[in-house]
Protein backbone atom coordinates (compact mmCIF):
# COMPACT_ATOMS: atom_id res chain seq x y z
CA UNK A 1 0.00 0.00 0.00
CA UNK A 2 2.65 2.33 1.10
CA UNK A 3 4.37 1.47 -2.33
CA UNK A 4 0.85 2.21 -4.17
CA UNK A 5 0.72 5.51 -2.40
CA UNK A 6 4.62 6.48 -3.78
CA UNK A 7 3.78 5.41 -7.17
CA UNK A 8 0.57 7.77 -7.19
CA UNK A 9 2.02 10.74 -5.41
CA UNK A 10 5.30 10.32 -8.30
CA UNK A 11 2.66 9.84 -10.88
CA UNK A 12 0.93 13.03 -9.54
CA UNK A 13 4.03 15.23 -9.09
CA UNK A 14 4.86 14.15 -13.30
CA UNK A 15 1.38 15.37 -14.05
CA UNK A 16 1.58 19.03 -12.30
CA UNK A 17 5.29 19.01 -13.59
CA UNK A 18 3.65 18.60 -17.36
CA UNK A 19 0.83 21.06 -16.67
CA UNK A 20 3.42 23.74 -15.35
CA UNK A 21 5.68 22.80 -18.24
CA UNK A 22 2.40 22.65 -21.01
CA UNK A 23 1.48 26.63 -19.00
CA UNK A 24 5.21 27.95 -19.73
CA UNK A 25 5.11 26.97 -23.01
CA UNK A 26 1.64 28.79 -23.83
CA UNK A 27 3.06 31.61 -22.04
CA UNK A 28 6.31 31.57 -23.88
CA UNK A 29 3.80 30.84 -27.21
CA UNK A 30 1.83 33.76 -26.24
CA UNK A 31 4.83 36.35 -25.57
CA UNK A 32 5.94 34.98 -28.93
CA UNK A 33 2.74 36.38 -30.78
CA UNK A 34 3.06 39.35 -29.15
CA UNK A 35 6.60 40.22 -29.84
CA UNK A 36 5.77 39.41 -33.57
CA UNK A 37 2.35 41.55 -33.23
CA UNK A 38 4.92 44.42 -32.38
CA UNK A 39 6.93 43.59 -34.97
CA UNK A 40 4.69 43.83 -37.27
CA UNK A 41 2.81 46.98 -36.35
CA UNK A 42 6.73 48.11 -36.09
CA UNK A 43 7.36 46.86 -39.67
CA UNK A 44 3.93 48.35 -40.86
CA UNK A 45 4.59 51.57 -39.65
CA UNK A 46 8.20 51.73 -41.11
CA UNK A 47 6.62 51.21 -44.26
CA UNK A 48 4.01 53.95 -43.70
CA UNK A 49 6.22 56.05 -43.15
CA UNK A 50 8.59 55.11 -45.70
CA UNK A 51 5.69 55.00 -48.54
CA UNK A 52 4.56 58.65 -47.05
CA UNK A 53 7.99 59.73 -47.30
CA UNK A 54 8.40 58.18 -51.35
CA UNK A 55 5.07 60.32 -51.94
CA UNK A 56 5.99 64.04 -50.43
CA UNK A 57 9.62 63.38 -52.15
CA UNK A 58 7.99 62.30 -55.80
CA UNK A 59 4.90 65.28 -54.84
CA UNK A 60 8.42 67.70 -54.42
CA UNK A 61 10.03 66.79 -57.66
CA UNK A 62 6.67 67.25 -59.60
CA UNK A 63 6.55 70.58 -58.45
CA UNK A 64 10.44 71.27 -59.21
CA UNK A 65 9.83 70.16 -62.23
CA UNK A 66 6.78 72.19 -63.07
CA UNK A 67 9.26 75.59 -61.92
CA UNK A 68 11.89 74.02 -64.55
CA UNK A 69 9.22 73.76 -67.42
CA UNK A 70 7.83 76.81 -66.61
CA UNK A 71 11.13 78.89 -65.96
CA UNK A 72 12.26 77.19 -69.55
CA UNK A 73 9.21 78.65 -70.84
CA UNK A 74 9.58 81.88 -69.40
CA UNK A 75 13.44 81.81 -70.67
CA UNK A 76 12.58 80.82 -74.04
CA UNK A 77 10.33 83.26 -74.35
CA UNK A 78 12.73 85.83 -73.41
CA UNK A 79 15.25 84.80 -75.48
CA UNK A 80 12.72 85.50 -78.76
CA UNK A 81 11.95 88.48 -77.70
CA UNK A 82 15.47 89.53 -76.91
CA UNK A 83 16.83 88.38 -80.67
CA UNK A 84 14.04 89.78 -82.42
CA UNK A 85 16.68 91.73 -84.67
CA UNK A 86 19.46 89.51 -84.62
CA UNK A 87 16.74 86.33 -86.22
CA UNK A 88 16.29 88.94 -89.49
CA UNK A 89 19.60 88.93 -90.18
CA UNK A 90 19.88 85.07 -89.86
CA UNK A 91 17.86 85.01 -93.31
CA UNK A 92 17.24 86.55 -96.81
CA UNK A 93 14.42 89.23 -96.88
CA UNK A 94 14.08 89.21 -100.48
CA UNK A 95 10.91 87.06 -101.73
CA UNK A 96 11.18 85.28 -105.10
CA UNK A 97 7.55 86.06 -106.63
CA UNK A 98 7.87 83.61 -109.02
CA UNK A 99 8.06 80.81 -106.46
CA UNK A 100 4.99 82.21 -105.71
CA UNK A 101 3.38 81.30 -109.04
CA UNK A 102 0.40 78.54 -108.18
CA UNK A 103 0.93 75.13 -110.17
CA UNK A 104 -2.41 73.50 -110.47
CA UNK A 105 -2.16 69.41 -109.75
CA UNK A 106 -5.47 67.71 -109.87
CA UNK A 107 -6.90 65.85 -107.10
CA UNK A 108 -7.55 62.16 -107.26
CA UNK A 109 -10.80 61.41 -108.58
CA UNK A 110 -12.84 60.72 -105.27
CA UNK A 111 -14.32 57.64 -106.71
CA UNK A 112 -12.35 55.44 -108.55
CA UNK A 113 -14.54 52.62 -108.18
CA UNK A 114 -17.34 54.23 -110.16
CA UNK A 115 -14.98 53.89 -113.18
CA UNK A 116 -14.40 50.08 -112.70
CA UNK A 117 -17.69 48.26 -114.37
CA UNK A 118 -19.34 45.58 -111.76
CA UNK A 119 -18.21 41.95 -113.19
CA UNK A 120 -20.46 40.00 -115.07
CA UNK A 121 -22.71 37.80 -113.07
CA UNK A 122 -21.63 34.02 -114.09
CA UNK A 123 -23.77 32.83 -117.17
CA UNK A 124 -26.70 30.12 -115.52
CA UNK A 125 -25.22 27.07 -116.74
CA UNK A 126 -27.33 24.50 -119.14
CA UNK A 127 -29.31 21.66 -116.94
CA UNK A 128 -27.35 18.84 -117.35
CA UNK A 129 -30.12 16.46 -119.04
CA UNK A 130 -31.53 13.21 -117.20
CA UNK A 131 -29.70 9.39 -117.43
CA UNK A 132 -31.71 6.75 -117.32
CA UNK A 133 -30.85 4.11 -114.99
CA UNK A 134 -30.14 0.33 -115.02
CA UNK A 135 -33.62 -1.14 -113.09
CA UNK A 136 -32.44 -3.17 -109.92
CA UNK A 137 -31.22 -6.79 -110.27
CA UNK A 138 -34.31 -8.89 -109.40
CA UNK A 139 -33.56 -11.98 -107.37
CA UNK A 140 -35.49 -15.29 -106.60
CA UNK A 141 -37.18 -17.44 -109.13
CA UNK A 142 -41.06 -17.47 -108.67
CA UNK A 143 -42.13 -14.21 -110.67
CA UNK A 144 -39.02 -13.14 -111.72
CA UNK A 145 -40.51 -11.92 -115.48
CA UNK A 146 -43.43 -10.12 -113.55
CA UNK A 147 -40.92 -8.39 -111.07
CA UNK A 148 -38.36 -7.52 -113.85
CA UNK A 149 -41.41 -6.23 -115.80
CA UNK A 150 -42.25 -4.32 -112.95
CA UNK A 151 -38.94 -2.57 -112.07
CA UNK A 152 -38.00 -1.42 -116.13
CA UNK A 153 -41.82 0.38 -115.94
CA UNK A 154 -40.69 1.99 -112.36
CA UNK A 155 -37.38 3.18 -114.49
CA UNK A 156 -39.15 4.16 -117.29
CA UNK A 157 -41.66 6.06 -115.45
CA UNK A 158 -38.42 7.68 -113.28
CA UNK A 159 -36.66 8.76 -116.58
CA UNK A 160 -39.90 10.04 -117.93
CA UNK A 161 -40.27 12.61 -114.72
CA UNK A 162 -36.77 13.24 -114.62
CA UNK A 163 -36.73 14.66 -118.66
CA UNK A 164 -39.85 16.39 -118.35
CA UNK A 165 -37.97 18.25 -115.75
CA UNK A 166 -35.16 18.80 -117.44
CA UNK A 167 -37.31 20.37 -120.62
CA UNK A 168 -38.71 22.24 -118.40
CA UNK A 169 -35.52 23.62 -116.93
CA UNK A 170 -33.91 24.17 -120.76
CA UNK A 171 -37.49 25.94 -121.53
CA UNK A 172 -37.25 28.41 -118.53
CA UNK A 173 -33.39 28.95 -119.46
CA UNK A 174 -34.05 31.96 -122.06
CA UNK A 175 -36.36 33.77 -119.25
CA UNK A 176 -33.78 33.17 -116.41
CA UNK A 177 -30.60 34.96 -118.87
CA UNK A 178 -32.63 37.63 -119.55
CA UNK A 179 -33.40 38.70 -115.90
CA UNK A 180 -30.44 38.18 -115.12
CA UNK A 181 -28.55 40.04 -117.80
CA UNK A 182 -31.72 42.67 -117.44
CA UNK A 183 -30.28 43.36 -113.34
CA UNK A 184 -26.62 43.51 -114.43
CA UNK A 185 -27.70 46.16 -116.73
CA UNK A 186 -29.50 48.05 -114.91
CA UNK A 187 -26.45 47.90 -112.22
CA UNK A 188 -24.31 49.08 -114.76
CA UNK A 189 -26.64 51.51 -115.89
CA UNK A 190 -27.09 52.63 -112.09
CA UNK A 191 -22.66 52.91 -112.20
CA UNK A 192 -22.87 54.87 -115.16
CA UNK A 193 -25.37 57.56 -113.93
CA UNK A 194 -23.26 57.55 -110.93
CA UNK A 195 -20.03 58.10 -112.59
CA UNK A 196 -21.54 60.79 -114.71
CA UNK A 197 -22.58 62.95 -111.91
CA UNK A 198 -19.61 62.42 -109.70
CA UNK A 199 -16.96 63.17 -112.99
CA UNK A 200 -19.25 66.61 -113.59
CA UNK A 201 -18.66 67.52 -109.95
CA UNK A 202 -14.89 66.29 -110.19
CA UNK A 203 -14.25 68.55 -113.72
CA UNK A 204 -16.05 71.62 -111.90
CA UNK A 205 -13.67 71.73 -108.95
CA UNK A 206 -11.14 71.35 -111.18
CA UNK A 207 -12.00 73.76 -113.38
CA UNK A 208 -12.63 75.69 -110.28
CA UNK A 209 -8.74 74.89 -108.93
CA UNK A 210 -7.80 75.98 -112.49
CA UNK A 211 -9.23 79.36 -112.68
CA UNK A 212 -8.37 80.49 -108.84
CA UNK A 213 -4.56 79.36 -110.35
CA UNK A 214 -4.76 81.36 -113.83
CA UNK A 215 -6.20 84.33 -111.60
CA UNK A 216 -3.78 84.06 -108.92
CA UNK A 217 -0.80 83.99 -111.57
CA UNK A 218 -2.66 86.72 -113.49
CA UNK A 219 -2.08 88.71 -110.75
CA UNK A 220 1.08 87.65 -109.92
CA UNK A 221 2.27 88.64 -113.75
CA UNK A 222 0.54 92.15 -113.11
CA UNK A 223 2.41 92.45 -109.91
CA UNK A 224 6.24 91.72 -111.19
CA UNK A 225 5.27 94.09 -114.11
CA UNK A 226 4.47 96.73 -111.55
CA UNK A 227 7.77 96.07 -109.88
CA UNK A 228 9.29 96.30 -113.02
CA UNK A 229 8.19 100.05 -113.56
CA UNK A 230 8.06 100.99 -110.03
CA UNK A 231 4.10 101.56 -109.86
CA UNK A 232 2.67 102.55 -106.09
CA UNK A 233 -0.02 99.66 -105.96
CA UNK A 234 3.34 97.18 -106.80
CA UNK A 235 5.37 98.30 -104.34
CA UNK A 236 2.98 98.67 -102.20
CA UNK A 237 1.97 95.23 -102.21
CA UNK A 238 5.50 93.56 -102.39
CA UNK A 239 6.10 95.14 -99.14
CA UNK A 240 3.07 93.64 -97.46
CA UNK A 241 4.25 90.03 -98.54
CA UNK A 242 7.97 90.80 -97.09
CA UNK A 243 6.50 91.97 -93.97
CA UNK A 244 4.09 89.17 -93.99
CA UNK A 245 6.83 86.81 -94.07
CA UNK A 246 8.39 88.22 -91.39
CA UNK A 247 7.51 85.79 -88.61
CA UNK A 248 6.80 86.89 -85.07
CA UNK A 249 5.54 84.52 -82.19
CA UNK A 250 1.80 83.83 -82.15
CA UNK A 251 1.70 85.47 -78.70
CA UNK A 252 3.28 88.57 -80.13
CA UNK A 253 1.72 89.64 -82.89
CA UNK A 254 2.94 92.38 -84.56
CA UNK A 255 1.20 94.19 -87.64
CA UNK A 256 2.33 96.55 -90.59
CA UNK A 257 0.98 99.08 -92.70
CA UNK A 258 2.84 100.90 -95.62
CA UNK A 259 2.41 103.49 -98.06
CA UNK A 260 4.63 104.31 -101.22
CA UNK A 261 5.87 108.03 -102.34
CA UNK A 262 6.82 107.63 -106.21
CA UNK A 263 8.22 110.73 -106.58
CA UNK A 264 10.16 110.68 -103.51
CA UNK A 265 10.86 106.75 -103.84
CA UNK A 266 10.22 106.73 -99.89
CA UNK A 267 8.39 104.36 -98.26
CA UNK A 268 5.83 105.30 -95.19
CA UNK A 269 5.60 102.57 -92.60
CA UNK A 270 3.31 101.98 -89.52
CA UNK A 271 3.62 99.24 -87.39
CA UNK A 272 1.88 98.22 -84.26
CA UNK A 273 2.92 95.93 -81.78
CA UNK A 274 0.78 95.09 -78.29
CA UNK A 275 1.19 96.76 -75.32
CA UNK A 276 3.62 96.08 -72.70
CA UNK A 277 1.21 93.90 -70.88
CA UNK A 278 1.70 91.53 -73.19
CA UNK A 279 5.33 90.52 -71.88
CA UNK A 280 5.75 88.63 -68.87
CA UNK A 281 7.34 90.75 -66.07
CA UNK A 282 8.67 87.54 -64.42
CA UNK A 283 12.38 87.29 -63.21
CA UNK A 284 11.36 83.47 -62.50
CA UNK A 285 9.22 81.04 -60.74
CA UNK A 286 10.36 79.53 -57.85
CA UNK A 287 9.02 76.07 -55.53
CA UNK A 288 8.60 77.20 -51.64
CA UNK A 289 8.28 73.35 -50.18
CA UNK A 290 7.00 75.10 -46.93
CA UNK A 291 3.72 76.36 -48.32
CA UNK A 292 4.18 73.85 -51.17
CA UNK A 293 3.16 77.07 -53.51
CA UNK A 294 4.97 78.02 -56.94
CA UNK A 295 5.21 81.48 -57.33
CA UNK A 296 6.51 83.87 -59.89
CA UNK A 297 9.35 86.26 -58.76
CA UNK A 298 8.44 89.98 -60.09
CA UNK A 299 10.97 91.61 -62.24
CA UNK A 300 12.25 94.49 -61.34
CA UNK A 301 10.88 97.60 -62.85
CA UNK A 302 13.98 98.22 -64.52
CA UNK A 303 14.72 94.93 -66.14
CA UNK A 304 10.79 95.33 -67.38
CA UNK A 305 11.52 98.79 -68.57
CA UNK A 306 14.55 97.36 -70.22
CA UNK A 307 13.15 94.57 -72.06
CA UNK A 308 10.59 96.41 -73.22
CA UNK A 309 12.15 99.52 -74.89
CA UNK A 310 14.82 96.83 -76.45
CA UNK A 311 11.81 94.89 -78.11
CA UNK A 312 10.28 98.14 -79.62
CA UNK A 313 14.19 99.50 -80.93
CA UNK A 314 14.32 95.69 -81.85
CA UNK A 315 11.50 95.96 -84.31
CA UNK A 316 11.84 99.47 -85.71
CA UNK A 317 15.37 98.82 -87.12
CA UNK A 318 14.23 94.89 -88.00
CA UNK A 319 11.53 96.07 -89.82
CA UNK A 320 14.38 98.59 -92.02
CA UNK A 321 16.21 96.19 -92.60
CA UNK A 322 13.76 93.81 -93.96
CA UNK A 323 12.66 96.02 -96.77
CA UNK A 324 15.28 97.19 -97.75
CA UNK A 325 17.26 93.89 -98.06
CA UNK A 326 13.54 92.81 -99.81
CA UNK A 327 14.08 95.44 -102.28
CA UNK A 328 16.86 94.07 -104.19
CA UNK A 329 15.46 96.73 -107.08
CA UNK A 330 16.37 99.88 -105.23
CA UNK A 331 12.65 101.32 -105.86
CA UNK A 332 12.82 102.76 -102.35
CA UNK A 333 15.32 105.15 -101.55
CA UNK A 334 14.36 106.18 -98.06
CA UNK A 335 11.89 104.65 -95.17
CA UNK A 336 10.59 106.90 -92.46
CA UNK A 337 8.92 104.66 -90.01
CA UNK A 338 6.43 104.77 -86.99
CA UNK A 339 5.98 102.51 -84.34
CA UNK A 340 3.72 102.25 -81.76
CA UNK A 341 1.00 100.70 -80.11
CA UNK A 342 -3.04 100.68 -79.29
CA UNK A 343 -4.20 101.23 -75.37
CA UNK A 344 -7.10 102.49 -73.69
CA UNK A 345 -6.72 105.99 -72.83
CA UNK A 346 -6.95 106.06 -68.76
CA UNK A 347 -8.86 109.32 -69.01
CA UNK A 348 -11.40 108.86 -71.38
CA UNK A 349 -11.72 104.86 -71.36
CA UNK A 350 -11.49 105.07 -74.97
CA UNK A 351 -8.98 103.52 -77.83
CA UNK A 352 -5.69 105.36 -78.35
CA UNK A 353 -2.42 105.65 -79.88
CA UNK A 354 0.66 105.49 -78.28
CA UNK A 355 3.88 106.20 -80.72
CA UNK A 356 7.11 105.00 -79.16
CA UNK A 357 9.60 105.59 -82.12
CA UNK A 358 9.25 107.62 -84.95
CA UNK A 359 12.66 107.35 -87.65
CA UNK A 360 13.45 108.17 -91.13
CA UNK A 361 16.38 106.88 -92.87
CA UNK A 362 18.15 106.33 -96.48
CA UNK A 363 19.00 102.84 -97.32
CA UNK A 364 22.84 103.84 -98.08
CA UNK A 365 23.03 105.23 -94.69
CA UNK A 366 21.12 102.14 -92.92
CA UNK A 367 23.68 99.71 -94.77
CA UNK A 368 26.53 101.07 -93.55
CA UNK A 369 25.65 100.06 -90.18
CA UNK A 370 26.58 96.41 -89.18
CA UNK A 371 23.36 95.47 -87.08
CA UNK A 372 25.01 92.57 -85.69
CA UNK A 373 27.12 94.54 -83.23
CA UNK A 374 24.81 97.34 -82.24
CA UNK A 375 22.70 98.67 -79.78
CA UNK A 376 19.38 98.83 -81.07
CA UNK A 377 18.80 102.25 -79.13
CA UNK A 378 21.84 103.86 -79.70
CA UNK A 379 21.32 102.96 -83.42
CA UNK A 380 18.28 104.82 -83.94
CA UNK A 381 19.44 107.53 -82.21
CA UNK A 382 22.23 107.29 -84.54
CA UNK A 383 19.67 107.74 -87.11
CA UNK A 384 18.20 110.58 -85.55
CA UNK A 385 14.81 108.97 -84.29
CA UNK A 386 12.67 110.18 -81.60
CA UNK A 387 11.97 107.94 -79.29
CA UNK A 388 9.87 107.27 -76.21
CA UNK A 389 11.53 107.46 -72.40
CA UNK A 390 9.57 104.82 -71.44
CA UNK A 391 7.25 102.84 -73.74
CA UNK A 392 6.68 99.86 -71.08
CA UNK A 393 5.37 103.50 -69.26
CA UNK A 394 3.27 104.27 -71.89
CA UNK A 395 5.11 107.51 -72.79
CA UNK A 396 4.82 108.94 -76.31
CA UNK A 397 7.97 110.65 -78.14
CA UNK A 398 8.04 114.31 -78.07
CA UNK A 399 6.33 115.70 -81.17
CA UNK A 400 8.94 117.24 -84.17
CA UNK A 401 11.41 115.03 -82.46
CA UNK A 402 12.92 113.14 -85.49
CA UNK A 403 14.88 114.05 -88.26
CA UNK A 404 13.85 113.43 -91.47
CA UNK A 405 15.64 112.17 -95.07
Amino acid sequence: MQHQAKLAEQRQQAALRQQAAGARRAEQAQRAAERAHLAAQRASEADRKRLEKAAADAHVAAQLAEVEELNSDLRDKYEVLDSLLLATLEVDDFVDLEKLRVVVERPAFPRPDLRRAFPEPTPIADPLPPVRRAPAEVKGIFGKKKKEAEALAAVEQEYAADYQAWQAAVEALPAQRAVQAEKYKEVERRRLEQLSVETAKYEAECERLETAAAEQNQALDQLIAGLAYGTVEAVQEYVGIVLANSVYPDWFPVSHSAEFEPSTAELSIRILIPGPTAIPAIKHYKYTKTTDEITAVAATQKDARERYANIVHNVSLRTLHEVFEADRRGLIKAISLELGTETTNPATGRPTYVPFVAVATERERLEELDLSAVVPGLTLEHLGAALSKNPQGLVPIAPGGVRKV
